[in-house]
Parts: structure tokens; sequence; C-alpha cells
């Protein structure tokens, strides 16, 4: 979660029982991959129907009041605060969007997948959770500041780059004797989280591009063409999350990017530094709080 993908030595992986057993359930589409909240679901379905509004949507939303109180704050943050206070669902979901809101709920839902039953392991899906909530809060503010890119989006997108570490540590869980060493773990998450991730990006019908924020969340020198995508929104914003966590001389200058000069060269604010997400950390933070 922390650095570039490198390729582990055979003989190490041979040796890992955690990586050769999810491998072989993950080939034979064996693994358990986490399903997507139920409300998220509900939520899809209803946004999808011919005769779909926002008082009709608002009934489903609000069986969860968690999910709605968090609707209606966000409808009142800076990402989308227009010039009167929203202080019902209804109203949220008409400032929001249909659309928009849904990829919020199903931002707000994901917390459920991140669980686990043995100490060991729901402390690494806290730490996965923290990581994955400060990208995705991090990806909607920067969104917000670039033409053309949806908030929403760009906060689901954050949310889930990692999403393909989930099974793995699903599975470490229920097989608590399996871990013999730390570097096991990261090891397997380094060869198979990406694969993971778009097995569960597929499963959960999420839009194509996301495979590209799966596969490339680390890939920091990848250059995806002419136009920015979410993918380059999400690995700038994990490369800014790492700041003051990570040795900096282990990570790229994030002027030297492809993707922070796709970003950078017009579609930006003109006012855009390579400083500009610490102007807004107070934003970012608001986020991150309405996600936890």
């Amino acid at each position: 979660m922390t650095e570039a993908p490198s390729r582990v030595p055979p003989h190490k992986l041979a040796k890992n029982r955690l990586f050769l057993d999810c491998y072989k359930y993950m080939q034979s589409d064996k693994l358990a991959l986490p399903t997507i909240p139920d409300v998220s679901v509900k939520i899809r379905r209803a946004i999808n129907e011919p005769t779909a509004n926002s008082n009709k949507i608002a009934r489903v939303v609000q069986t969860d009041p968690s999910i709605t109180a968090r609707l209606i704050k966000i409808s009142n943050s800076p990402l989308y605060r227009g010039r009167r206070k929203i202080e019902s669902c209804p109203e949220a979901l008409t400032r929001l969007g249909l659309k928009a809101a849904q990829d919020i709920i199903t931002v707000f839902a994901l917390k459920a997948v991140f669980n686990a039953k043995t100490a060991v392991i729901r402390r690494k899906m806290q730490e996965l959770w923290s990581h994955s909530s400060h990208v995705a809060a991090i990806s909607a503010v920067l969104a917000h500041k670039t033409p053309g890119f949806d908030p929403d989006r760009a906060m689901l997108a954050g949310l889930v780059h990692d999403i393909g570490i989930v099974p793995i540590l699903a599975y470490a869980d229920r097989q608590p004797d399996i871990l013999t060493s730390p570097t096991d773990l990261a090891d397997t998450v380094r060869e198979l989280r990406s694969e993971i991730g778009v097995q569960i990006i597929r499963k959960w019908d999420f839009p194509t591009d996301f495979e590209d924020v799966v596969i490339h969340a680390e890939n920091w020198f990848r250059n995806s063409g002419d136009q920015a995508t979410y993918s380059d929104i999400v690995m700038i914003s994990q490369l800014h999350s790492f700041i003051g966590k990570v040795d900096v001389k282990k990570m790229p200058r994030m002027d030297d990017l492809p993707a922070y000069k796709k970003l950078a060269a017009g579609n930006l604010d003109a006012d855009l530094s390579i400083n500009i997400l610490d102007q807004v950390k107070d934003e970012i933070e608001s986020i991150r709080t309405m996600l936890n």
C-alpha cells in the first residue's frame, strides 16, 4: 500500500502458503470476493427504475440513518455546497443528482467490507480502510479542482484502488496459522492485489476505467495518453497521502510524473501549485471524517 510494486523472487513465493492458496483460488475463480453492501445494490436498482425520482430514492436511503445523515452532510460540503443549507434527504439527492448520489452512497456503504474477526487482520483492515479513505478524500477534492471530473466518481475510485487486498486479508483471517511472517502478507499483496482487484471491479459491475485505477495505482511513470484520467487522479492522490508517512527518497517527485503534468497542464485551476492539496487540507479532513 505504500511502495511501488516490485516482483518477488519465485523461490520466496514458493514458500509462501498465503500466496500459493490465494493464487490457486484466484485462478480457479474460487477465491471469496467481497459482496457489495445491500444498501448500495438497492439504491442502484431504485435509481435505474424508469420512474426514479428524489422522493422515491430517499425512501430507500432513509432505511439507513447513518448514510442519510452523511449524504445530507456531504451535500452541504464545499464539493457540492449551494446557496442554501440542505436539511432533508430528498433535497440532498436533488442537489447531488441521482448518479452522483449512487456513487457517494456506495462509498459510505463500503466500510462494511473492511472487516475481520482476528485482532491482527482486523488491524490490517482498519489500516487499509484508513489509507483508502484518505486517498478517496484527496481524490474527491482534486477532482473538484479539475474541470471534467466528478468528485463523487473520483472518491469511489480512490476508495477501491486497493480493494484487491481485502480478499487476501479475509483469507488470512479465516486461516490465522497461514501467516508465518509479515513478509508473506506483503509479498502476496504486491503480487496479487491488482488481479484480484480487477475481479472485484467486474463482479460489482463498476465502470471499466476503474480497472485501470486498480492496476496502475502505483505505476508512477505510466502515461495513459494525452487526456488525464481517474487513474491519474487516484495515483497523484495516493502519492500525496504518503507525505509524512513514507521516506520521501523512496517516492518519485510528483512534478516528474506524467499524471501530474497532465493534470497541471491547463486542466486545473490557474493557481495550481504542487502544494495545492495542502491548501485544502481542512476540506480533505472533513471528507475523511464523513467516510469514517
